[in-house]
């Protein structure tokens, strides 16, 4: 009995030892709600939208709503998405860390999240925050797990639920933009923006569907603002406005073909405009309200600029700068954005912003702009541009859609907003593109750029963690692969016998590299052929399938076919690796019965299987299904 005594008094004296600071902790919290030190923080974000608005000189927009917004508070002129589509562009958002550097920068991928790496309604919520989202999450990664790290993640979640005094940080999310809103056809007599008055952009060929689209999508920003106005009128009946920092923002450019999923200004810059009580002006990013603040911000920099506003400290491992409150930083002088896999669609592209110039690096420059992508060409506007580009009736700028890219590409946005005059052979614009080009390269190497790394080895790498932490591992030889990326996609002649002692290195992604340089430099890769042929046998299929690719277009087709073959029956072979594959045989219309067959049957096993949404992730699936499009053997 004495001993039972004496373990209830131990554990009174730890117990006792825990609530001083908990306690504390809850006192301050309580008393910093009654001081109102913490404003609440109202975040709209709407889908697919390029600053299409009254407020950023859109003369056809009709948004009373938001250019009321921007009236009262502050309208930020070169805001930017890291990623130009929703997933990767949410995965940045989410975690203060570019998709491009978690390993989730690829569109609907279910990649881990590095433990490293919190979420900022974790931070908020320590913070004493009531945290909602209503209700997208969409997060690309395997281990974001809504229900934990919202207090409420619904269509009912809503800060009116918070307890009493507490400050509130509400998402509301507005899909009624986002793409699929121009797939079901509007009789264009109820259309309230009539096609007939639509200015095309100079890259838009002139058909009934494209402008019937750009209608149709303006109305639906009209229909966006409608809905941000009562979301306005809500916080203002709640008598909270005063208490609360409103943002609004889109989560990409978009949306018609050539927008949303491409790293130029049509993808990437966004409208951004805050909203600030004068109770919190010392966060005015400006002198007045209805001022136009020119620094560049892009989303990285938002889980900073949150910690900042709150007074909690930034940790070290976030990627970007907060640009309101008590750690505010200088203004950076770059924004970057990455593009890579677009559902089944292989791609790999870097950009650079600065405020006049936009800098493109295209890794895979032997794939066109437009590859067919089943979900974007259920718009009626993108398949009438590609059939019109096929029946001869685009003209040269409205043809590049359909071209392959050049290595590097360069924009004078100022001079040239819809950025389609390629400054990059100007030899008077030299020093700009070898400025922009070393901040590529500086960036890709600081954040650790996990791009370089083919998406067929993701698993093998990083095996039970997430490639961010793969990556920051002395496993990882880096520095190596992302010298020979650079390497394989350097214009001019290429450096053959470099690419080939590339192609015997022990690591497949510097192999992959290698194989690269070969295809973007074929023109002088014949003295590679034995090299080329043994690495159509190698066992990495992004390897062995642009080592086929290369022997294809230098004649050799029989290793090719063979090649394919390999890598779409083999059963050890991955989704992943025969996307791949696919997707190199559709890039040289690579056709034989053979492969007619292997195909048709790789479609006919999974399809089945695979029920409505299921299908954008089955990427060879839908690549197969092209195919057969393609090849007229759908039946």
């Amino acid at each position: 009995m004495h001993k039972k005594k004496q373990y209830i008094l131990f554990f009174v004296m730890i117990l006792l030892m825990f609530a001083d600071p908990i306690l504390a902790s809850a006192k301050n919290k309580a008393d910093s709600y009654k001081a109102g030190q913490l404003p609440n923080i109202l975040w709209i974000t709407s889908e697919d939208n390029s600053p299409l608005l009254g407020c950023y000189g859109d003369t056809f927009a009709t948004t009373p709503n938001l250019d009321k917004l921007a009236s009262e508070g502050f309208l930020y002129t070169h805001a930017y998405a890291n990623s130009p589509v929703c997933s990767p562009a949410r995965n940045t958002i989410i975690t203060g860390v570019y998709a491009a550097s978690n390993g989730n920068e690829h569109m609907r991928s279910n990649y881990k999240k590095s433990e490293t790496v919190k979420t900022y309604p974790e931070f908020l919520r320590e913070a004493g925050y009531y945290c909602t989202n209503n209700s997208k999450t969409d997060y690309n990664c395997s281990n974001i797990d809504p229900q934990q790290i919202w207090d409420e993640s619904s269509t009912k979640a809503h800060y009116k639920n918070r307890g009493k005094g507490q400050p509130f940080f509400a998402v509301f999310n507005l899909m009624v933009s986002h793409e699929s809103q121009i797939h079901p056809w509007t009789p264009t007599e109820k259309l309230r923006h009539k096609p007939e008055n639509v200015k095309l952009p100079p890259h838009h060929p002139d058909t009934k569907e494209m402008r019937h689209d750009w209608a149709q999508y303006y109305d639906k920003v009209e229909d966006m603002d409608t809905q941000v106005g009562e979301l306005l009128k809500e916080l203002e009946e709640s008598g909270e406005a005063e208490n609360t920092i409103v943002f609004y923002y889109a989560d990409h450019g978009g949306v018609l073909a050539r927008s949303k999923r491409y790293v130029f200004e049509t993808g990437t810059w966004v409208p951004f405009i805050l909203r600030i009580p004068e109770k919190f002006k010392q966060f005015f990013p400006a002198e007045k309200p209805g001022s136009k603040v020119g620094r560049m911000v892009s989303f990285v920099d938002l889980v900073p600029t949150l910690l900042s506003i709150i007074g909690t400290p930034v940790p070290d491992y976030l990627q970007g700068d907060a640009f309101l409150g008590n750690q505010k930083t200088e203004a950076p002088e770059y924004v970057h954005m990455t593009r890579g896999r677009m559902d089944e669609r292989i791609d790999l592209s870097r950009a650079v912003r600065d405020k006049k110039f936009r800098y493109i690096r295209n890794y895979m420059p032997f794939r066109i702009y437009l590859q067919h992508l089943d979900y974007l060409f259920k718009a009626a506007s993108a398949a009438s541009w590609e059939k019109a580009f096929y029946a001869g009736e685009c003209n040269t700028l409205q043809s590049k859609a359909f071209q392959t890219k050049a290595v590097e590409e360069l924009y004078d946005t100022q001079n040239d907003p819809w950025e389609l005059n390629n400054l990059a052979t100007d030899p008077a614009y030299s020093d700009v593109l070898k400025r922009m080009r070393k901040e590529n390269y500086r960036w890709m190497a600081e954040v650790k750029d996990v791009g370089v790394i083919p998406e067929t080895e993701y698993l093998s790498r990083a095996g039970a963690e997430s490639m961010y932490d793969y990556m920051h591992s002395e496993n990882c030889p880096f520095s190596e692969i992302l010298k020979a990326a650079e390497l394989a996609t350097l214009p001019g002649q290429g450096n053959i016998l470099a690419y080939v002692e590339m192609l015997k290195n022990k690591d497949n992604a510097i192999r992959y590299w290698g194989a690269t340089g070969l295809l973007i430099h074929k023109e002088n890769a014949h003295s590679a052929l034995s090299d080329l042929k043994k690495a159509a046998n190698d066992q990495a299929a992004s390897v062995a399938s642009l080592a086929a690719e290369t022997l294809y277009e230098l004649g050799e087709k029989e290793s090719a076919y063979v090649t394919y073959k390999r890598l779409l029956t083999d059963k050890n072979y991955s989704l992943s690796d025969r996307n791949f594959a696919l997707n190199s045989i559709d890039a040289k219309n690579i056709r034989t019965p053979e492969l007619e067959t292997i195909v048709k049957q790789l479609y006919e096993s999974q399809i089945e299987s695979l029920k409505g949404f299921a299908r954008y992730s089955a990427y060879d699936v839908l690549m197969s299904e092209y195919l057969l499009k393609k090849w007229d053997l759908f039946n």
